[in-house]
């Protein structure tokens, strides 16, 4: 059977629309899924709505299930959450989670979709994919008992490794950002928080994930000699200048970087999907909704993803919701 759905296209740097898809019935071992909610990422599809995926990393930066090419027209997304409407018997009905775009309907293998648990809401289960990197990173990062760390730049992703790092025992933890505003954040996921300037030091470990340059100057500077910086920031196209002299050699410092386009060499066991596995069992803590800062109709798209690009929305994760009438 032939039917028709509709998703959002970057059709140039910074224009987006809604465009209709032909949509096959899904065969043998596929889902077709309806969509509940998707969700948009401030830090890596704002860069893309921009075009600022450098050339050199146009295929590293594919999504899973992307159509189209870098710069644009591209359709790009991984934060996604429906309900399988047709499959497999045992997946029907399921509300599950899928690293795919923003798109009303979709078909997809059955293997590409992983269930929601039951204690998980539907809307809190866009952020799995954003927790998955938290994940990763954590596993590169190795903190112990009694470590002190900060997590440089309050955005979704460094939100998501504060959360995690709250439910470790003995931990000093603190959110550093330069925004005010992300105290009511790091309150809500029960971490510390302050301003740059006013950071604590002495820091075994910094996770750094404000994507400037100044956030990744401070992160060294908080650190204790031997100390480590895991680096999730991700900078396009941009150079980045750091103090490597001064006393980088003699503290013996670390910079590591982490990127969850693979899993964690310290866990070599696990697999992709073991960690979003993880990640979704994770997001029953419902002090994550604070992730959630905004919501809006799939139909609104277009207008809506230049304010989110500019920052004239300063969202975290914004939520977009789907409906009977868009699919």
């Amino acid at each position: 059977m032939n039917r028709a759905a509709h998703a959002f296209w970057l059709d140039s740097p910074g224009r987006g629309g809604i465009r209709e898809v032909p949509l096959s019935g899904p065969g043998e071992d596929e889902v077709l899924v309806r969509s509940l909610y998707s969700g948009v990422s401030r830090g890596t599809e704002t860069l893309v709505f921009r075009g600022r995926v450098p050339e050199s990393q146009h295929a590293a930066m594919r999504a899973p299930f992307q159509e189209g090419d870098f710069p644009g027209p591209v359709k790009y997304g991984y934060l996604n959450v429906g309900v399988v409407e047709e499959g497999p018997a045992p997946l029907v009905g399921r509300t599950v989670f899928c690293l795919y775009p923003h798109q009303t309907r979709y078909v997809v293998p059955a293997g590409a979709v992983t269930p929601v648990p039951g204690t998980v809401p539907a809307r809190r289960a866009v952020l799995a994919g954003t927790v998955e990197t938290a994940v990763n990173a954590l596993w590169d990062a190795a903190p112990l008992i009694g470590d002190r760390i900060a997590v440089v730049g309050g955005g979704m992703v460094g939100s998501s490794v504060a959360a995690l790092l709250a439910r470790f025992p003995g931990v000093r933890v603190q959110l550093v950002d330069a925004d005010p505003a992300r105290a009511r954040t790091a309150e809500a996921l029960g971490v510390g928080f302050a301003l740059p300037g006013d950071a604590l030091g002495g820091c075994d470990l910094v996770v750094h994930a404000s994507a400037t340059e100044e956030g990744l100057t401070r992160s060294l500077e908080l650190l204790s000699a031997e100390g480590t910086v895991i680096e999730l920031s991700w900078y396009g196209d941009r150079k980045v200048s750091l103090p490597l002299g001064e006393a980088f050699h003699s503290r013996r410092l670390v910079i590591r970087s982490s990127q969850v386009g693979t899993v964690s060499p310290a866990r070599p066991g696990r697999s992709y999907a073991d960690r979003l596995a993880l990640a979704l069992d994770l997001l029953a803590d419902p002090a994550l909704d604070a992730l959630i800062t905004g919501e809006s109709e799939f139909a609104e798209l277009p207008a809506l993803m230049p304010r989110l690009a500019s920052g004239d929305i300063p969202a975290l994760c914004h939520l977009v919701r789907y409906d009977e009438a868009t699919a």
